[in-house]
């Protein structure tokens, strides 16, 4: 596991609003992580195994 979130305000706030990829929502999940050049696989569930329906982005940042 690389990271996992539920409200992107409690964990990397001051990252990710450097970053500018802050959510208006507040509830929103956004992690930033520096990753290796690799294929990945994101496995991604809902908070207490909900069901829902999800959009997963990923973006190269500029340093």
């Amino acid at each position: 596991m690389i990271a996992f979130n539920d409200n992107w305000q409690d964990t990397q706030q001051t990252e990710i609003e450097a970053a500018g990829m802050a959510p208006t929502a507040k509830l929103e999940s956004v992690i930033v992580a520096t990753l290796s050049p690799a294929p990945y696989t994101v496995v991604l569930r809902g908070k207490n195994n909900a069901v829902g329906v999800a959009l997963v982005e990923a973006y190269q940042l500029d340093d």
